[in-house]
């Protein structure tokens, strides 16, 4: 039998073959486990990081941010998994329908490892987790070792643009692997005056729920910061939101991401990243 967690925080013996995932971070580590088969849910933007599920019989329901006590409830699941952001009126709609709920808020990328070996243990696939940890420190750890005597340009990182958020303590951890500083506070808001009073010599821009879409040219313009050094020397870019803000093992390819950014003279061009076009 396998273990599941309560909406109460108990433990207790129990086979999951029915799990509903709100958030794709989750339906990442799932995939990485080789658990697909036990998802019978998930939210749209779980096809995006993981476009296999296209194939499969799975129902779409909405996310951790918003969602419907009505939803889950139908689909009967063994267990809920959730995690940031949240909204309280979502907790309580997960809550009001009585599933098995696990609700992850990772910070850091200890965290994050945390999370996936308590995903990995619930649904009986410790050793897969330990895998996918070691595999992710290794990368890391591989970044870090090929960037430790190179320049550090100050980096501004940011998940959100309108207000501007800068990225999580994760991206933060990431950028330093990657050869960055990584400046401002992570997850916390910045005016475009204080970025620019922090002189960033790369801007990267990953906003929540925007792919690869944001539009570089247009922030650069509306905030003002054509001086900045990042701009004049064309060193601003967009990397694709799952890349950074899923807290999974797709870290690793906004790693790769970073690194091509931030030291593009000893690392190629990575998938997911794309450069400012301004003349």
């Amino acid at each position: 039998m396998g273990v599941s967690i309560c909406n109460t925080g108990c433990v207790e013996n129990y086979t999951l073959r029915r799990v509903v995932s709100l958030q794709p971070s989750a339906t990442v580590t799932l995939r990485d486990l080789g658990k697909l088969d036990t998802l019978v849910a998930c939210t749209k933007y779980c096809l995006d990081v993981c476009p296999e599920l296209k194939e499969r019989i799975v129902v779409i329901v909405a996310d951790s941010w918003t969602a419907q006590n009505d939803q889950i409830r139908q689909l009967h699941p063994d267990l809920v998994i959730a995690s940031v952001p949240y909204q309280e009126k979502a907790i309580a709609e997960i809550m009001k329908s009585g599933a098995r709920f696990l609700g992850l808020a990772p910070k850091s990328l200890a965290d994050i490892y945390g999370d996936i070996s308590l995903i990995a243990a619930v649904v009986q696939a410790i050793p897969a987790g330990d895998a996918i940890i070691a595999k992710m420190k290794n990368e890391i750890a591989t970044i870090r070792e090929r960037t430790a005597n190179l320049s550090r340009p100050k980096v501004f990182c940011e998940e959100w643009g309108k207000p501007v958020i800068a990225s999580q303590r994760w991206v933060a951890e990431l950028v330093e692997a990657a050869g960055g500083e990584f400046v401002g506070t992570p997850g916390a808001q910045a005016s475009p005056e204080q970025v620019s009073e922090a002189v960033p010599e790369v801007i990267i821009a990953a906003w929540c729920g925007a792919g690869d879409r944001v539009p570089l040219e247009k922030i650069i313009a509306t905030r003002g910061w054509h001086a900045l050094a990042a701009v004049r020397n064309r060193r601003v870019y967009c990397i694709r939101d799952e890349y950074l803000n899923t807290p999974a093992s797709t870290l690793i390819q906004g790693l790769h991401a970073l690194a091509a950014a931030i030291h593009p003279e000893c690392f190629p061009h990575a998938q997911g990243l794309r450069c400012i076009n301004i003349e």
